[in-house]
């Protein structure tokens, strides 16, 4: 049996990369979250991220880039940026 690409998630959102971006959320929301790696540190053989800009902004392809951010921070983890960048999401989402 053929093994189906699933797509990764992370509490109920999908999670894509692409280079040091990384977005979470579905372009089909009104809302997504940017996480920006800027800066990371080298642990073994690994690249642990140690500075995160996080942005939350909207997906209407009419806007400029800079007029879609709602909200931005940074974060010194990837896990601390995700934390705050799923509660952003999750209340933006649910706000009507």
């Amino acid at each position: 049996m053929a093994k189906k690409d699933l797509p990764l998630e992370y509490k109920g959102h999908p999670l894509r990369r692409k280079g040091n971006m990384i977005y979470y959320g579905s372009m089909a929301d009104k809302y997504i979250i940017l996480l920006t790696i800027n800066d990371s540190t080298k642990v073994d053989d690994l690249d642990v991220p140690t500075k995160v800009s996080i942005q939350l902004q909207l997906t209407d392809p009419d806007l400029r880039s800079r007029d879609r951010v709602v909200k931005k921070s940074e974060k010194e983890s990837l896990y601390a940026a995700m934390d705050i960048g799923a509660i952003w999401l999750e209340r933006a989402l649910n706000s009507k």
